[in-house]
Parts: C-alpha cells; sequence; structure tokens
C-alpha cells in the first residue's frame, strides 16, 4: 500500500501538487484591488463580470494560483468578495485554479471561505494581536480544510531581520502544529518582503534579511512553504517598469535558490534573468545582495540607471528644450516647476559665472523665487507647489554655503591683518517662529516658515514648545525683525498674551505676527493687542504673511499699516464688548435644571464586552488608512474644497490630484517601510450621574473618580435644552448601571523620518508626512469607535455604513474630547489618561499645557446613549466657573486660567 506524501495539495477544480521538484509558483496579483488600478475601477463600478477578464487574463498568463484581495474603503469587503468569488466559481476555466483568498479582515477571509470550491490558501493570519486571536483564526482555516499564510508579524511588529522572521515562523509553526492540528506541509510562511533602494541604509539588507531568513526557515521546518508579495521589493522604482521587473526577476533568482515557493506577482511582467540586459543585472544583484553598497553607493547607481529608462529599454523621452536656455533661466525654470534633478549643476555653473556666490543668490534665484512668489500671490500657483519651489531653493542655497563662508573667513582674515573693522551687509530681513510653550503642533509653522522663505526672508526656526524668555531671547541675540508666534490648542492663547505682555516689559519694539489653528482676530484684538504697543497682526493663513511681513517691514508702508491695524482691532474690541453684554444668560441653577430629555425608563444600557482598559502596543497601519478623511489633508495645504470633487476642481484640481498622489506614494511608503506606529488604548467603566453635572465612574470596588462636566448657559428657545454631556449618563436613582468608554491613540516614530526630511532640505515631504500622520490618528480614532460601538461595547452590532458616512458621524453616540466645544476643559484630561493607565498604556505624555505629545494623538470620552450628541457649551457665566471650580476642588484663578476662552466675564 502506497504512503501519501506529505507535500502541500491545494486544488481549484484541478489538483495543484507542490511536489520537491515543481518550479516556483506564480501567484497571480491583478485581481487585487490594491494592485490593479482596472480590477479596483471595474469592482468599485460594479462591473464584476468585466472583472473576471483579470483573473483569466492571469490564468492564461501562467498564473497557478490567483490571489482575490477586496481591501478598499469604497468597498463593502464581505459583499465584493462574496460576489466575485461565487462568479469566478462558475467559470471552468479560472476555478480550475485553487484561490488565494487575501484580506488583512478576517471576516472579508471567513465570507471568501464560505464561497470556494476545492483547497484554498488564506493570506493571511498572523500573532499582531496575540496568541489567542492567532489560534481562534488558525482553528476556523483549518475547520474550511484552508491552507494558510502565516504573516511574520508578532505582538511587537512585523519582522525585517532575519533573526526576527526566523524566530516569529518557528513560534507561529508550533502553536499551529501542536496546538491548532496543522499538518506542517499545509503552513506557509510570508516572512515579508520590504522595499529595497529606498536610501535609507537600514533598509538595504531587506532583501539579503529575507533570503536568509528563507534558507533556515526551511532548514528549520523542511515541510513548511514559503511565499511573499514580490513587488514589494521594486516598490522605490514604481513607475519604472522595466527596472521593477528586472529587480523581480534578480530577486526570486536568489529566494527560489534559497527555498522561496510561491509568490504574488504578475505573472505576465516576468524577465527572464537571463534576458535582462548585464549592466541592469548587475546593479539589480548589487541592490538585492547588498554589496557595493557602502554610502548607498549601489543603489545610486541603479537609480542612476533608472532614470536613463521609461519601459521595457525605451530611452525615457522628457521636454528638455528648457536646458539649452541660459543658466539663469534654468534656474528660473527649475524653481517655478520644483525641479531638483539639475539644480547642484546648475548652480555651480552660475556660481562659477558670478562674481561672488552670494551675487547668485540676490541675482537669479531671487528673481525665480520672485515670479514664484508673484505666481503664489496671483492664485496661479497654490502651496504645494510653492513648498516644492522652497526644496529647490534650499538645495541651491546649500551649493553655495561653502563658498559664502569661505569668503567670509577670507574677508574677516583680510581686515584682520589690517587691522580695519569687518562690517557685513545686513542682508535678508530675519523672522523668528515658535510654537508656544506647551505646544507641540507646527505644521502650520512650517508652512508660513516655507514661504516666507521664498519670498527672500531669512527664518529662524525656533520649533516647538519654546519658553517666552527664549523666544525673547533669541530675538534680540539674532537681531531679528518680526517675531511670529503659532499655537493650536486654547492655552496657547494664554501664553501668546503672556509673550506680548513680556515684549513691552522687556522694551522689545518688534512687530508680532500671530497664528495658529485656535487664534483668531478677535482674540488677538481682544486679549493680545492690548498687552503691547508696537503691531500685533494676526495672519490668518500662509499666504497672507508675505504681503503682512512685507508691510511690516516697509518703511514707508509700516506706519500706515500699523495704523490701519490699530483702528481695526479697536473697532472689533468694542464690538466685542457690545456683542458680550447684549446676549441673555439663565442663572446656573436654573441651566441645570434645564437639561436634555431622556426616557430613562425606556432607556436600557449595553454592557460592554469588558471593564477596564485594552491597549493596543502596534495597530495595522493599513488597516487605519482605509478610514482616513482626506479633506482636512488638503485643508492643511490651504487647499479647500470637498473630497473627492477637489480633485477635477476647475482651478485647484490638477494640484490637488498631485498632492493627492503624492501622499499616496508617501503613505504606501509609511506604511510598508513600518516608518510609522500606530499605538493605543481604549477602556470602559460602569457610570452614574450623581449631580447635575457630575458622573461617577467606578474604577474598581474601592475607588472612584469623578467627571465634571460644563453645562450651556446661555438662555435657549422654549423647549430647547441647555446640554452637558452629563446628561447622556443614567441617574444613580434609576437604579440601573450605565457605563462610559475612553480613547487615546497616537502614531509614533516621526521623528528620524522628520529630521531626514530637514537634513534633505525638503520641506514638501516633511510637511506631507506631518499632516499624514494626523490624519492616521484622526482614522485610528474613528476605527477604534467603529470597533467599539460593533465589538468591544457593542451596542450597534448591526452598523453597516460607509467611510463617508462615519466622515458624517452618522453612527450612535459620541466621542467628544477635553478641551474641545462640549467639554472645554483640558484638565479632565488628567483623569483620562489615568483611567487608561498612563504614558505606559497610551504612549502619550501630556505637556505643562496639556497638549498631547506625540503631536499627532487624539483622545476622547465614548458615550453611547442614542441621544448623545455633539454640541458646543459656548460662553458661561461666571455662578457657573466657581460651581464647577468648587467641585473640582481648585482654585477660582487656576480654572478661569483654562476656561478663558469659554468665559463670558474678563477674568
Amino acid at each position: 500500500m502506497s504512503t501519501i506524501k506529505p507535500f502541500l495539495r491545494l486544488s481549484g477544480l484541478e489538483p495543484l501538487i507542490v511536489r520537491p521538484e515543481t518550479n516556483f509558483i506564480n501567484v497571480g496579483e491583478r485581481t487585487n484591488v490594491t494592485g490593479s488600478k482596472k480590477f479596483a475601477r471595474l469592482i468599485r463600478d460594479g462591473q464584476y463580470e468585466e472583472a473576471l477578464s483579470v483573473a483569466r487574463q492571469q490564468v492564461e498568463s501562467g498564473a497557478q494560483i490567483i490571489d482575490i484581495n477586496m481591501d478598499d474603503a469604497l468597498l463593502e469587503g464581505v459583499t465584493a468578495m462574496t460576489t466575485f468569488l461565487n462568479l469566478v466559481q462558475a467559470e471552468p476555466d479560472i476555478a480550475k485554479i485553487p484561490i488565494m483568498i487575501d484580506s488583512s479582515k478576517f471576516e472579508i477571509i471567513e465570507a471568501g471561505l464560505k464561497c470556494v470550491q476545492g483547497k484554498c490558501i488564506v493570506n493571511s493570519i498572523s500573532m499582531k494581536e496575540g496568541e489567542a486571536k492567532f489560534i481562534e483564526q488558525a482553528f476556523i482555516c483549518k475547520s474550511y480544510g484552508a491552507s494558510v499564510i502565516v504573516m511574520a508579524f508578532d505582538e511587537v511588529g512585523q519582522a525585517d531581520t532575519k533573526e526576527r522572521k526566523v524566530e516569529i515562523c518557528h513560534r507561529a509553526y508550533k502553536i499551529l502544529t501542536e496546538q491548532v492540528g496543522y499538518d506542517p506541509q499545509d503552513i506557509i510562511f510570508d516572512p515579508n518582503i520590504f522595499a529595497v533602494a529606498t536610501g535609507i541604509e537600514e533598509h538595504n539588507n531587506y532583501a539579503v534579511d529575507f533570503i536568509e531568513g528563507t534558507r533556515e526557515i526551511k532548514k528549520l521546518m523542511p515541510l513548511t512553504k514559503v511565499s511573499g508579495g514580490v513587488s514589494n521589493v521594486s516598490f522605490s522604482f514604481r513607475g519604472n517598469d522595466h527596472v521593477r521587473e528586472a529587480i523581480h526577476s534578480v530577486f526570486l533568482y536568489y529566494a527560489i535558490k534559497a527555498g522561496m515557493d510561491m509568490g504574488i506577482v504578475n505573472a505576465g511582467a516576468l524577465v527572464i534573468y537571463d534576458d535582462i540586459e548585464p549592466k541592469l543585472k548587475e546593479l539589480c544583484e548589487d541592490v538585492i545582495l547588498n554589496r557595493n553598497n557602502d554610502n548607498n553607493q549601489a543603489t545610486e547607481a541603479l537609480i542612476n540607471f533608472a532614470e536613463t529608462v521609461k519601459a521595457k529599454g525605451k530611452v525615457e523621452v522628457k521636454d528638455e528644450k528648457w536646458r539649452n536656455e541660459a543658466v539663469e533661466k534654468r534656474l528660473a525654470h527649475s524653481l517655478v516647476n520644483g525641479i531638483t534633478d539639475y539644480i547642484d549643476a546648475d548652480t555651480e555653473e552660475a556660481r562659477v559665472k558670478y562674481p561672488k556666490p552670494l551675487d547668485v543668490i540676490e541675482g537669479p534665484l531671487m528673481d525665480g523665487m520672485n515670479i514664484v512668489g508673484d505666481l503664489f500671490g496671483s492664485g496661479k500657483m497654490f502651496l504645494p507647489q510653492v513648498v516644492k519651489s522652497a526644496r529647490v531653493m534650499k538645495k541651491a542655497v546649500a551649493v553655495l554655503t561653502p563658498f559664502i563662508e569661505a569668503e567670509k573667513e577670507a574677508r574677516k582674515q583680510a581686515h584682520l591683518a589690517a587691522g580695519t573693522t569687518n562690517e557685513e551687509a545686513a542682508g535678508a530681513a530675519k523672522i523668528l517662529l515658535a510654537t508656544v510653550k506647551g505646544d507641540v503642533h507646527d505644521i502650520g509653522k512650517n508652512i508660513v516658515g516655507v514661504v516666507l522663505g521664498c519670498n527672500g526672508y531669512d527664518i529662524i526656526d525656533l520649533g516647538v514648545m519654546v519658553p517666552t524668555d527664549k523666544i525673547l531671547d533669541t530675538a534680540i541675540k539674532e537681531n531679528v525683525d518680526i517675531i511670529g508666534l503659532s499655537g493650536l490648542i486654547t492655552p496657547s492663547l494664554d501664553e501668546m498674551v503672556h509673550v506680548a505682555h513680556e515684549m513691552k516689559r522687556r522694551g522689545i519694539t518688534l512687530p508680532l505676527m500671530i497664528g495658529g489653528a485656535t487664534t483668531s482676530r478677535t482674540h488677538t484684538a481682544v486679549k493680545i493687542a492690548p498687552q503691547y504697543d508696537d503691531g500685533v497682526i494676526h495672519v490668518l493663513d500662509a499666504s497672507r504673511s508675505v504681503t503682512v511681513a512685507g508691510s511690516l517691514l516697509s518703511k514707508e508702508q509700516k506706519p500706515a499699516f500699523l495704523e490701519g491695524i490699530k483702528k481695526e482691532y479697536d473697532k472689533i474690541k468694542e464690538d466685542f464688548a457690545n456683542k458680550k453684554s447684549v446676549k441673555s444668560y439663565l442663572p446656573f441653577a436654573e441651566a441645570q435644571r434645564n437639561t436634555a430629555v431622556i426616557d430613562w425608563d425606556k432607556f436600557k444600557p449595553v454592557v460592554p464586552t469588558f471593564t477596564g482598559t485594552k491597549s493596543f502596543a502596534t495597530y495595522d497601519l493599513n488597516e487605519i488608512a482605509e478610514y482616513i478623511d482626506w479633506q482636512p489633508f488638503f485643508i492643511a495645504w490651504e487647499l479647500h474644497g470637498k473630497f473627492p470633487q477637489i480633485l477635477t476642481d476647475s482651478v485647484i484640481g490638477a494640484e490637488a490630484t498631485k498632492l493627492y498622489n503624492d501622499a499616496k506614494k508617501l503613505l504606501k511608503q509609511i506604511i510598508d517601510e513600518k516608518w510609522l506606529n500606530a499605538r493605543g488604548a481604549i477602556g470602559f467603566w460602569p457610570a452614574n450621574k450623581v449631580a447635575a453635572d457630575t458622573v461617577d465612574v467606578l474604577v474598581d470596588d474601592s475607588k472612584v473618580t469623578k467627571l465634571e462636566f460644563l453645562r450651556q448657559q446661555i438662555k435657549k428657545a422654549a423647549g430647547q435644552p441647555n446640554m452637558s454631556l452629563a446628561d447622556f449618563i443614567a441617574p444613580a436613582e434609576k437604579n440601573y448601571q450605565d457605563y462610559i468608554g475612553a480613547f487615546a491613540v497616537t502614531i509614533e516614530g516621526i521623528e528620524p523620518h522628520i529630521k531626514r526630511f530637514e537634513t534633505n532640505l525638503d520641506d514638501y515631504n516633511k510637511i506631507t508626512l506631518q499632516a499624514l500622520a494626523d490624519r492616521l490618528a484622526e482614522a485610528f480614532a474613528e476605527l477604534l469607535h467603529k470597533k467599539t460601538r460593533q465589538e468591544y461595547w457593542a451596542y450597534a452590532t448591526d452598523e453597516h455604513l460607509s467611510n463617508e458616512q462615519l466622515i458624517k458621524e452618522e453612527y450612535q453616540g459620541i466621542r467628544p474630547a477635553p478641551g474641545y466645544p462640549a467639554c472645554p476643559d483640558h484638565t479632565e484630561k488628567y483623569k483620562l489618561f489615568e483611567l487608561l493607565g498612563g504614558k505606559e498604556a497610551t504612549g502619550i505624555t501630556l505637556t505643562e499645557s496639556l497638549a498631547m505629545y506625540p503631536a499627532s494623538s487624539v483622545s476622547g470620552w465614548y458615550f453611547a446613549n442614542p441621544e448623545s450628541k455633539y454640541f458646543g457649551v459656548g460662553k458661561i457665566e461666571k455662578d457657573q466657573v466657581v460651581d464647577y471650580a468648587n467641585r473640582k476642588g481648585m482654585p477660582l484663578e487656576d480654572i478661569e486660567r483654562w476656561l478663558r476662552p469659554v468665559l463670558e466675564y474678563d477674568a
């Protein structure tokens, strides 16, 4: 009787047995919405029948397995996977080969398992959420008879070194074979293929780590298989198919020899290894094997080669007529179009041509930037383009700086030898920028700095959390011409008032520019300007900063400009005082009686699936990215309009599309190369309202945390309540238990990448990265709120909302944040973070002004009551503030400082 050999056995309508002599197995990647634009478009448009042609083409091109993935934010993944797989099963020429069900969401995988005939592969499961979840999902896959791909990913993160790849795979192998009962031959490992030739030293060995990791895995667990997404390795050369195909072939040549059995690859676009032209093959091997790559030499060589080809050996054709112009015109063209390719050579040519290197800056470079400034000012260029122009300017200046410094030193020595003084020219006007003490947000300030720099100003950026004394001491030491202050959180408003007060006290007479998300003309006029007599100007956005700075630095314009500002601000202050006096407020006790009306006798609180806290040390950024709201991203770049309509806008659509494509490209790199880590914590606790605006949170049997809320006090129309968040928690006297939740999320790890972009003089990518980190933090908050509603608290298990509906907040429950309109007191963050477990659990530090660091962080409360809604407390009177201070046990003046933006009176 013959023994059944322990081979990997798969099937569609026909069997696929992977024997030792079986060649590498191509897994077709084009039936993946993230791998094929055509397939994604057809699926999004509901053209499933037409999408079958993509699968058919993959089979005809030699795919032995087809990978099907429906992970797209615009798709209902379960429905899309079910619909397409059911159609595939009815097409014998496609269904004859095995299916790989590919998703980052296990609910989609499980839906696919219910549709597939034969024996399929699940791609993938991992230990990123711990062993218990891994075992649970493995049992489900096994119950459907599926082979399983295990991603080298554990609670710490994705494996990037050979040692980590082997360690995680061996740990998973023991669990699957000893606890779940998987046969070794049904286990396929994906040890993570990451991009090489990125220009980052730490990435240079990624291909070698995969190849050597594969060799070790096959030695340690010989019956298992190894797979991977081959296209990841060449991600740095996206858009250049000729070079990418060569990289794939070279990588597979060595990976297959090491034991790689299968891979997700475009089966119709693999060049034969021996057919790669020798020069390109050598360059690819240098990069893949990380040889001759000290100081990224191999990477640079391949990049330079890639510049010369577009596809399949065709020489790339560019419109290079402008390269025949004089050097001055070439510099201007590069500046206006943001082209860095030739800036070093052109700048050097200009340096040789002009008498002094400084003449190049003051001449052709500033002429080019003047064109940029004119185009920007007239609305013919947009902020992202200006930032790209700044990148070109900085690179040009970097070429000239050593020569300028050498000239300065030579003049200094000559003056010393002659016994004369060395008077340097005054140079460009200096503007000092800083985010004030306690505040960590600086995207807007960075943009202002770039725009001003593009217009010839010398920018001194002190960064974030800058104390008043450092701002003023530096301003004096550097002899600056203007000081600019930025802030995002409400306590920053007080800090700006303090800076203005100190400027007056110390006798400083520099103009003061004010900007940032929480600042306004009204606050500047009413609170800051009265503290300082030598010019305080609120700057609405980066595009206005140039005009304001120009007016402040012009001897002719400055007096009339400041006089006009003073008159305007005096009028604002007068109007503010009059407006304040006519508002009608309820006595606080009366406002407390006018609560939100909720029928507590008909309301039954839902018990969360757990109480206490749950932490996420690392969360899949791929999943988080699906929840990004892109509209605020464009607003950060001062491009206003609804998304996605902004991409086709007649005025800004072209630039918005370029920015969006650049952002998506950088986002993919961030995710693929694990630049950032998403970390967070959530928690749920028993809670009841014990007084009009006080909620008791039962932390454990012996500890109660009191949450204090504020109530609307402006007189409302008849029947309209004066709301407080406390109204949405069941009163204790109803004798049943209600609950409250909290969350905090953050995006870690941005600092080294920001530093690298700064070193490379690349403000464009620096600001894009910061804006993307903010979007990811907000998306993470949105994702966790959804999972809270559906799984963790599970009070809306039947919710099915699109990302657009989530952005519009069409869900049950709210997640208001301390410091924002419904609960404007930042100090309640102390309680929120204590409940969640502090920095140890969340990864977030609170500054003295209660800003969260890292800056890309979001926190708040969870309310589940279906009547709960977002609102603003608005202005409140002193009787409520006194009551609130007593409830919190804090001095009145301290509370007034934190609540100043909502006080009806002058504290």
